[in-house]
């Protein structure tokens, strides 16, 4: 089950998009919205997840509250980064493996390994 967006930090974004501009967010559209997206991305240097925070609530309120249309063609949101996993080096497995408190623990260690188990 999703956890829900407490209606105070929805406001609070809504409020900043305000702020920026120094304006009623009533008039304001969608090319300040776009220009705030690239201000969140490049100023602030927020990431894809945080940006897309701010776009729901713009977007919650312009939609349930303005009644206005959204197009989520006119304002994307943006992708999230795909991070590579973290690879061990030969020496760091070794001293991984030598760690092993028992022999059984090491076997288990160096099976995980051989296999290329991941989480």
């Amino acid at each position: 089950m999703a956890r829900e967006i407490p209606t105070r930090y929805y406001l609070r974004k809504v409020e900043a998009f305000a702020r920026h501009f120094r304006r009623s967010p009533d008039r304001l559209g969608r090319q300040h919205i776009r220009e705030y997206q690239a201000y969140l991305f490049t100023k602030r240097k927020l990431s894809p997840g945080s940006v897309t925070n701010h776009l729901c609530a713009l977007r919650f309120f312009y939609i349930q509250t303005l009644k206005k249309p959204w197009s989520i063609a006119d304002t994307p949101y943006p992708k999230k980064t795909h991070r590579l996993p973290t690879i061990l080096s030969q020496e760091e497995v070794a001293q991984l493996i030598d760690a092993a408190p028992t022999p059984f623990y090491r076997t288990i260690l160096m099976t995980l390994y051989a296999t290329g188990v991941r989480n």
